[in-house]
């Protein structure tokens, strides 16, 4: 189980600067459900707390997406699955704003 453990936990993080002070990133983690039990956590929690982890100002959320995603169907997938999440946005300030 340790070993199942050590393979579903993968998560990753990137950020590119557009101004000194702002930018984009994107944000991805994985896990293994099995009989509805997300080792090690579930997939957008992953995400969730790599990105928090990375404590910028200003985080602007644009988009969340699980995969797969089979609607009604989901529950098959908390048999047996493998699943992804990403989340990206903007970070910081551009001046923009007018602040």
């Amino acid at each position: 189980m340790l070993l199942l453990g050590a393979l579903a936990s993968c998560a990753s993080l990137s950020f590119e600067r557009t101004t000194q002070t702002s930018g984009t990133f994107e944000a991805t983690g994985v896990a293994i459900t099995v009989l509805k039990i997300d080792v090690p956590k579930s997939a957008l929690q992953i995400t969730r707390e790599n990105l928090a982890d990375a404590n910028l100002a200003n985080m602007q959320i644009e988009e969340v997406e699980v995969i797969p995603d089979l609607g009604w169907w989901n529950w098959v997938l908390d048999i047996l699955s493998v699943r992804r999440a990403r989340i990206a946005g903007r970070w910081g300030f551009d001046g923009g704003d007018g602040l």
